[in-house]
């Protein structure tokens, strides 16, 4: 496992983070692979384009890859930090690894990973910063949603 290349990893993550953007979504992309590499299920964030609020790009490639009987050896390779919610599912299911395209534009919940054992590894992807920063000038609107902040409401 410790001879993976996570930058190639990346890579299914990334064209469903493009494809996102490319349809009017938040652009982050997310593929989930056994300890060997092997892709389970990939997808990306669709809450604008199904209007769900529930589709992250890290539920999407979960629910894609279907039951598993141990998430332990898994390797959830994402975009971008995961929120709360995806955190949430990653330490849920015992996700062992955690790939990181990039926290600069959102540092996610990393620590918190990290401190529940998971194994995060940052790969700070210049492509990953530039589409998610293309993104949150495009629509600032979006995103404030997708990340749960509300600017015009006081205390939150």
């Amino acid at each position: 496992m410790n001879d993976l290349d996570y930058s190639v990893l990346l890579q299914p993550a990334l064209e469903e983070a493009r494809r996102g953007f490319a349809e009017g979504g938040v652009p982050v992309g997310a593929a989930l692979f056994d300890a060997q590499g092997n892709l389970l299920g990939r997808g990306r964030n669709r809450r604008v384009q199904e209007n769900d609020p529930s589709i992250h790009g890290e539920t999407d490639a979960f629910r894609k890859a279907g039951r598993q009987t141990s998430y332990r050896d898994k390797i959830l390779v994402t975009t971008l930090a995961p929120c709360w919610y995806c955190s949430g599912l990653i330490r849920q299911f015992h996700i062992g690894t955690v790939v990181v395209g990039e926290a600069e534009n959102f540092d996610g919940h990393l620590t918190w990973l990290r401190e529940a054992g998971v194994k995060v590894i940052e790969l700070n992807n210049a492509e990953c910063i530039e589409l998610m920063q293309r993104f949150i000038q495009q629509s600032p609107e979006i995103w404030n949603e997708d990340i749960g902040e509300c600017p015009s409401c006081s205390g939150r």
